[in-house]
């Protein structure tokens, strides 16, 4: 379901740094996160969406979110902005 979200939305966000920026400043409708990211990586990013009240979804494998968004790596975490 969330690659699908990731893959129809209008603006997507990959990497840590813009989602960060992006979750500060509201832009941010959903947060997903790869169960299989490096928790290190990730941990900010939920933090950060937690204290937003962001919604943050979770897919299984980095890949296939990669891959539903169009990059040929995997992706972490990705925010699907307003």
């Amino acid at each position: 379901m969330s690659y699908e979200k990731v893959a129809k939305a209008n603006k997507i966000i990959v990497g840590s740094k813009q989602t960060v920026r992006a979750l500060k400043a509201g832009e941010v409708m959903e947060l997903v996160i790869a169960e299989d990211a490096d928790a290190k990586v990730t941990a900010d990013l939920v933090r950060i969406a937690s204290e937003m009240n962001t919604a943050i979804s979770y897919v299984d494998s980095m890949k296939k979110l990669g891959k539903a968004c169009g990059i040929a790596v995997g992706a972490s975490a990705v925010a699907i902005t307003k």
